[in-house]
């Protein structure tokens, strides 16, 4: 069957048509992924690239200047991203630049953010490595999140069991608190504390008073102290102390000896201290002087008044009278 001039028409504007979408999402494609524009390649190593994948935008201060090339996993701890950046840039980037993972809005795709650096570095060329940070992805905020809401759980729970437990008086803080009888005897503990306090303070300020009046230059501590030679003297002085302490003490230590002597020795003094008979007999000896003697007292009285002797006491009188006025 043969084709009329109006189907292959159509025919002709579908395929031109369709020609033109494809050239236009190759020219899209193509202007995307940097397929038309002169580029270098760049790397930068990360911990977790947190979705990245390649072809997603690399930016720089906002504006997009490349893609991801490819994605390459060094090691368990380290993935390095190449990036195909455009040479228009590479007059602004420098090689302190840094590299780190972001998302294109709220729930966009995962891009490179490029920040500037300080600028006082040299560009970037082809096959740098520069520097980046990792970021804390959202899913690892919210097991940190998590992990915090359980300890707060947890906390407020022991808090509640605290809190039951000093309600109940239980423990010194629920003692405290409901009981009223330790709770002024401990507020007038903090009371006599406070007085005492009070009254050391005024002691200390009483002291330095005292201490402020002495004239140190002229009392016997500041002689001590700036005379060397009463200082001389006091410590001559106990010297001298020191000496007479051990020659008392020994002294005594011999006292010590000699009546130990006197106690274990069989001389006169342990006989008369020990021997009871002798000294009744020496006791009763002594009563018998003393009779003697009154009696001999007696007997001269008695001569004395004697018509016989009285002349010669009379005498003897007189004579003991002259002699003491002479």
């Amino acid at each position: 069957m043969k084709k009329t001039t109006n189907q292959k028409l159509r025919l002709g504007v579908f395929v031109v048509t369709g020609l033109l979408i494809f050239i236009v999402a190759i020219y899209f494609i193509g202007e995307r992924q940097n397929l038309f524009n002169k580029t270098f390649s760049i790397g930068a190593n990360f911990n977790n690239v947190n979705g990245l994948m390649e072809g997603n935008n690399v930016r720089y201060s906002g504006i997009n200047v490349g893609t991801v090339k490819k994605i390459t996993m060094y090691n368990d701890s380290t993935i390095h991203v190449s990036m195909l950046i455009d040479e228009k840039m590479v007059n602004h980037i420098k090689k302190d630049a840094v590299a780190t993972i972001g998302t294109d809005g709220l729930v966009g795709n995962m891009i490179v953010n490029i920040i500037p650096g300080d600028g006082n570095k040299e560009g970037i060329v082809s096959g740098d490595v520069i520097k980046s940070y990792t970021k804390i992805a959202a899913s690892e905020m919210l097991n940190t999140l998590n992990v915090t809401n359980e300890n707060a759980a947890l906390l407020t729970s022991k808090l509640l069991d605290i809190t039951n437990a000093i309600t109940e008086g239980k423990g010194t803080l629920g003692m405290l608190i409901n009981d009223t009888i330790a709770a002024n005897n401990v507020k007038q503990t903090f009371n006599n504390l406070r007085l005492t306090s009070i009254q050391a303070n005024k002691s200390l300020n009483d002291i330095n008073k005292i201490i402020n009046s002495i004239n140190i230059n002229e009392s016997a501590a500041g002689v001590l102290l700036s005379d060397t030679i009463e200082a001389q003297k006091v410590r001559t002085i106990i010297t001298n102390l020191e000496d007479s302490s051990r020659a008392i003490k020994e002294v005594v230590s011999n006292l010590n000896e000699t009546l130990s002597n006197i106690k274990d020795g069989e001389g006169a003094i342990n006989y008369l201290s020990n021997d009871k008979a002798f000294v009744e007999s020496l006791e009763q000896t002594m009563k018998n002087i003393q009779e003697g003697t009154d009696k001999f007292n007696q007997n001269m009285d008695a001569l004395k008044h004697s018509f016989l002797t009285r002349s010669y006491f009379k005498k003897l009188e007189r004579q003991m009278k002259k002699s003491t006025k002479e």
